[in-house]
């Protein structure tokens, strides 16, 4: 059953007029406009020494040709005519199944690699110039879309439903770009989410983004779990009462040093004991530790902050983590409306 009245989470500006759609927890891999690196985070869960190199390695492919755009869109890899983040060992072979897929449909097109990286800011300029799409970031799809107004706020609404067993979700989040009504849509892609929670950010906004490294030089260590008490008396930890928590142990504003150590400490005291029980979390004072406390704290688990003279937001998904389709509507004049992230039925 869809509940009608819809939900306000906010406002965010846009003074790019780009926008960019994008999982909270992936945002420190932005590369602006410098060569994208690979996560070493990710790297060293992977056991292969070759494959890591591989991936460090990766390329950017073009697809050329006079047939390039219906090659490209029939091999329905990735949007537009380029092929991301493809790590060094695939390379041939993909080029190879390209050709072959060419050969097929009787397409005059192949694959180019490029000599550098494609920027991330450059991607998104290149989505906008289709009128909007998903683009690869180190593997994970972000949309980006522009004709977004820079000299206003864009309210930011969601609707939602009551989906029986598993409960009232979102059913979707709408950006109104216009008051107009809309009357035709267009899907832009598909956003992937791994850490449950989505951003709404400018696109010259994100190159102000601290993920992880301190603005103020401080950072908070927090701790809970079925172990907590035990925890908390060995190191004298207080309860930390931020709002939206409940049972979180710790300590606040410490320097980022002693903020580690205490860290590091906590986690070798767990390790000692196989039946200790705790969750450990290091939350350095960045730009996502400021966001994460409000929507932590809020009723419908959103947030919005100042990054780069921009203001973007950071709502939880409802439904976890998954791929979630981005549409725009247009109205009759052809002008963009509203952007839709489709969550209850994505």
């Amino acid at each position: 059953m869809r509940i009608d009245v819809p939900t306000s989470l906010g406002s965010i500006t846009c003074p790019s007029g780009r926008l960019v759609i994008a999982d909270t927890g992936y945002l420190h891999l932005w590369s602006g406009d410098a060569p994208p690196a690979a996560d070493e985070a990710m790297l060293s869960a992977v056991d292969d020494p070759a494959l890591r190199e591989s991936i460090r390695a990766s390329v950017d492919l073009a697809v050329v040709g006079p047939d390039a755009e219906t090659a490209a869109r029939s091999f329905n890899r990735q949007s537009g005519t380029w092929l991301y983040d493809i790590p060094g060992h695939a390379v041939e072979q993909l080029v190879g199944v390209f050709a072959e897929h060419c050969r097929e449909q009787g397409f005059d097109a192949w694959l180019e690699g490029q000599e550098r990286r494609v920027t991330h800011r450059e991607r998104v300029e290149r989505a906008v110039r289709d009128g909007g799409s998903e683009f690869i970031m180190s593997g994970v799809p972000v949309v980006a879309i522009g004709g977004l107004p820079t000299d206003q706020e864009i309210v930011v609404t969601a609707t939602s439903r009551d989906y029986g067993d598993i409960g009232v979700g979102w059913e979707s989040v709408i950006l109104r770009v216009r008051s107009t009504q809309p009357t035709s849509t267009r899907l832009l892609g598909h956003v992937g989410v791994d850490a449950a929670r989505l951003s709404l950010i400018d696109a010259d906004g994100l190159a102000s983004w601290r993920h992880e490294e301190p603005i103020d030089g401080l950072a908070d260590v927090a701790f809970w779990g079925r172990s907590v008490q035990e925890a908390a008396a060995a190191f004298s930890a207080s309860l930390l009462a931020h709002p939206g928590e409940d049972g979180v142990y710790g300590w606040a504003d410490l320097p980022v040093r002693e903020a580690v150590d205490r860290a590091v400490a906590l986690r070798e005291w767990k390790d000692a004991v196989a039946e200790r029980m705790i969750a450990i979390d290091f939350r350095p004072h960045s730009h996502h530790w400021q966001i994460m406390a409000q929507v932590r704290a809020a009723r419908h688990e959103v947030g919005t902050i100042e990054v780069g003279g921009t203001r973007t937001m950071c709502f939880m998904t409802s439904w976890g983590d998954g791929f979630f389709p981005v549409a725009a509507d247009y109205d009759a004049d052809g002008h963009l409306a509203q952007i839709r992230i489709v969550l209850g039925d994505g």
